[in-house]
Order: structure tokens, then C-alpha cells, then sequence
């Protein structure tokens, strides 16, 4: 692993220089050879477990790596938290892939720094693996995430409600810059060190604003708002289309790459229903399923006001360049969040009446649906794998006109009337509309067991299924049933 190290290359008000815990006696649990073939990680180091569980607990430093705490603020259910940063993280650095992207490796529960506010720095080990499960579970469904190297055991416990096994996540991400490192340095009001930021986040995400040289500054920063929210569209529109709950979208969890990060009390949609919301801690639903397209735009708002200084030194113009950039989220979410139903419905455009109006015939086509979905309590996932299906089984047809009523006539109709053969529709829909998803029951089911004994079969069974969403194995079957209680009951915890 070659380590190039911009971030910590920058003034040190942006981290804390500070070494990971030593733990017990660290054990290699999951190893994600896919990913490490993809950063260059190959070789006899790969096969060396022992070795692997010093690196990837912390105890030894992988050669080239300095790893660093990073500072950063955030918006959390709507207030304001000056300092938070990272509590039990430690970023070790950057290091390019196969394709010469660059990418963070972090660990993750890897102990204190000068930003736990009193935690103890540490993670268990089912909130370890579901980070291992979900991150991989939504890469492999198109969702922009980070993903998971490794999970190694401390050997040492972690006391939470009850004592459990410690664990430490490696982390890789296209970066670990979130919103929330903009308002810590715009709340300081440290001008200089959030120039410096906005400068180094537009040459690690988005260099072709840097290539632009008849751009000034107040420009330049309109260009990266701009882009920033793009990829939160994009990012929301993918959770939207999968069924993907974030469940703590603070704007120190959203990170300007446009990337999924922090998987804690995330869950997965099964019946239909925008109010969705399984955090034990969103006690109002801020940050229900329906929620998350205003959220983000709220979240855009935020970064856009750390960002004011920058655009220009009179508040009241900086606000009349920023406020139009926000304010056309909302249209360009919407024109995404229809495309990306047209599609779930076998159209790769809207039809030109939907272009020149709200409410043509797909996006009504599609809200109908939905409202029906609703009204009926029919799983999300799986009434879309059904209609899929139904394009070439007529048995399955039969079954869905019946429950779907006049809605699926219209629908079919609607195909025919823009030209798209049942074949062309099918390839689409297989392609948008996943048929397993890492549902609630099974992720608890399998971390109970994990936690229990240790064996990590039943983990690599899910994850053989959840690495093939858009296609039926032999053993998808075991994991496409829906909960006896259709999620009801259930609640996601923070895992700090």
C-alpha cells in the first residue's frame, strides 16, 4: 500500500496528529480481497491474517501511513454542534487505485482522540460487521458508498447497554470531507483555513473546476456548491430507488464526495410508505425515507452559508449568487427522483408530455402506483421485482392485474402507446430494480449469530447473494422473504 498524504499535508488546525489504541489481540473477522485487489493491496501481505489483524486493529502502522484525527463541526437534527470531528477514527491516509482514483483508508473504532467528548473511542463488533454487510450490500447495488476493507477483533470489550466484543472497521472512501468540515472552520470564522479547504476539496473531487482558468474565485466556489449538490442528488435519488434509509443525515454524515457514509442506524424500506423512519433516536421522523430529498437541500443550505465569505465579502450579494444554486435542487432533484421512476417502470425517458408539464402521464403513472402501494401496504422491493417479472411471465401478470387493479392495464398501455417492447422495458427494470436487498430481519439474524459464535459463513452466504442484487442465484431465495411482522417493531441504534 503506497500512501500519498495530501490531507495531513494541510495546516494542522484541520487534525490531530494521534496514533490508534493498542488492543489484545487482534483477529482478522472479514477481509475484503475484491477491494484489495482494487487499491493495489496484493501479494503474500494479503495471506498473512496475523499480520493483517496488527495492521487493520491499529496496533502496527502500515509503512507511509500518518494517521490523523480530522476536526469538523456539523448540524445534528437540526442543531448546531461546533466541535465534533473524529471521536474514534483515525484517518492513516490516501493511496491511489488500480483505476488512479485516490481513496481515504480510515479506522474506524480504532480509540480516543482529542474529539470523543468522553467516548471511549471504541466500536462493537455487530456495528462493525453491518457496516461490512450495508456498504457492500450498496456498492453492489449502484449506490455510491463507501465500502469496507476489513473488520478485525480487539479481543477487548466494549461496554454499551451490556459488555461486547470490540472491533475495528477500515473505512475506504473517495474522501472524509463532509459538510460538516466546512462549518467547523466558517463558525471559527477562519477564513484563510476554509480558503484552503474549498481549494483542496475542488482538486481532490472535482479538478476540472481547478482546469478552468477563466474562472475567479467567487466563481469557483459557486462551481463547487454546485457540483456538491449534483452529487447529493444523485446520491439521495440511488437511496430513493433501492428503498435506503440513511436514518442520521447531519450534515457532519454527509460527506461532499456525494458518497453513503456512516452506516449506524441506516436501514432498508419494505412496505411502502415515504414515512418510513427506524432510528430509535429520529423520534420525529427527520430523517424518514420520504424526508431525505428536503434534507439534503437543507443540508446544501448549509454548506452553501460556510461558504458565503468566500463567495463574496458583502453578505447580502454572496446571498443572491448562492440562494438561486439552493433553490434549484428542488428541479433538478425532481426531474432526477421522475427519471429515476420512469426507469423502475421500464422507461429510460420520461414521455414528452411529462417533459413539458408535472403530472404526465409517468410521473402520474408512477405517483398512482406508489399512492397504491401505500393505501395497500405492498413491499417496496419486491412489487417492482414483481412487475419486472410480469413483462414475460403471465401467470405473474395475471396475479398483478388482479391486485393492482385498473393501474396495471394503464401502465402496460402506456408502454405500447410510447414504443417500448415488453423485452426492451424487461432490461431496464432488471437494471434499476433490484430482487434481494439486505433486508432488517436478515442483517439482525446474521449478527446475532455472528455475535454468538463467531462464524462467519452465514455473513459470506448474504454477502455472496447481496454482491448479485439484479440477478437470482440458488440461494437468493433464502433472503428475498419479508418479515412476519413487516418491520413494525423495528428499531436501528446509533452504534457509538
Amino acid at each position: 500500500m503506497k500512501f500519498s498524504n495530501s490531507y495531513s499535508q494541510l495546516d494542522n488546525v484541520f487534525y490531530q496528529r494521534t496514533s490508534p489504541a493498542q488492543v489484545s489481540r487482534p483477529q482478522l473477522l472479514l477481509w475484503n480481497q475484491e477491494l484489495a485487489d482494487q487499491l493495489l493491496l496484493t501479494g503474500d501481505f494479503c495471506r498473512d491474517k496475523a499480520l493483517l489483524a496488527q495492521y487493520f486493529s491499529g496496533n502496527r502502522i502500515l509503512e507511509g501511513a500518518d494517521p490523523i484525527a480530522q476536526a469538523y463541526a456539523g448540524h445534528q437534527f437540526g442543531s448546531f454542534n461546533p466541535q465534533l470531528g473524529d471521536g474514534r477514527a483515525h484517518l492513516l491516509g490516501e493511496v491511489l487505485s488500480d483505476n488512479g482514483l485516490r481513496y481515504d483508508i480510515q479506522l474506524k473504532g480504532s480509540g480516543q482522540t482529542r474529539f470523543s467528548r468522553q467516548g471511549d473511542g471504541k466500536c462493537a463488533i455487530g456495528p462493525a460487521v453491518r457496516e461490512y454487510i450495508m456498504s457492500e450490500a450498496m456498492y453492489a447495488l449502484g449506490v455510491p458508498s463507501s465500502r469496507c476493507l476489513a473488520v478485525t477483533a480487539t479481543g477487548d470489550l466494549v461496554f454499551r447497554e451490556t459488555a461486547k466484543p470490540g472491533a475495528v472497521v477500515t473505512r475506504v472512501a473517495a474522501s472524509h470531507i463532509r459538510v460538516g468540515t466546512f462549518e467547523y472552520f466558517a463558525a471559527r470564522g477562519d477564513l484563510e483555513s476554509l480558503e484552503a479547504l474549498t481549494g483542496f476539496a475542488i482538486n481532490r473531487h472535482f479538478p476540472e473546476i481547478t482546469l478552468n482558468s477563466d474562472l475567479d474565485r467567487s466563481q469557483r466556489v459557486l462551481h463547487f456548491l454546485s457540483a456538491v449538490i449534483d452529487k447529493q442528488i444523485t446520491l439521495i435519488v440511488n437511496w430513493l430507488r433501492v428503498g435506503f434509509i440513511h436514518g442520521v443525515m447531519n450534515t457532519d454524515n454527509t460527506a461532499i464526495s456525494g458518497e453513503t457514509i456512516d452506516f449506524g442506524p441506516c436501514a432498508m424500506m419494505g412496505i411502502y410508505h415515504p414515512g418510513t423512519v427506524f432510528s430509535s433516536i429520529d423520534t420525529r421522523g427527520r430523517y424518514a425515507f420520504g424526508n431525505q430529498a428536503a434534507i439534503g437541500q437543507w443540508n446544501m443550505a448549509r454548506l452553501a452559508e460556510a461558504l458565503l465569505p468566500l463567495i463574496d465579502e458583502i453578505p447580502e450579494k454572496a446571498v443572491a449568487l448562492a440562494e438561486p444554486l439552493i433553490r434549484q435542487f428542488s428541479r433538478d432533484f425532481e426531474q432526477a427522483y421522475q427519471l429515476m421512476l420512469a426507469n423502475k417502470l421500464g422507461m429510460a425517458s420520461l414521455t414528452a408530455q411529462s417533459n413539458e408539464q408535472a403530472g404526465g402521464p409517468t410521473a402520474s403513472l408512477a405517483e398512482d402506483l406508489l399512492a397504491q402501494m401505500q393505501e395497500q401496504e405492498l413491499d417496496y422491493t419486491q412489487t417492482f421485482a414483481r412487475l419486472t417479472l410480469s413483462l414475460e411471465n403471465a401467470e405473474e401478470a395475471a396475479k398483478l392485474s388482479h391486485e393492482l387493479g385498473p393501474w396495471y392495464g394503464k401502465w402496460r398501455t402506456l408502454l405500447t402507446d410510447e414504443g417500448i417492447t415488453a423485452d426492451t422495458a424487461k432490461s431496464l427494470m432488471a437494471d434499476t430494480n433490484p430482487v434481494v436487498i439486505p433486508r432488517n430481519h436478515h442483517v439482525e439474524a446474521i449478527l446475532t449469530e455472528y455475535e454468538q459464535s463467531g462464524d462467519s459463513r452465514e455473513i459470506d452466504d448474504f454477502l455472496t447473494v447481496l454482491r448479485t442484487p439484479y440477478k437470482l442465484l440458488p440461494q437468493t431465495q433464502k433472503f428475498q422473504d419479508l418479515p412476519a411482522d413487516g418491520d413494525r417493531h423495528y428499531r436501528t441504534f446509533c452504534g457509538t
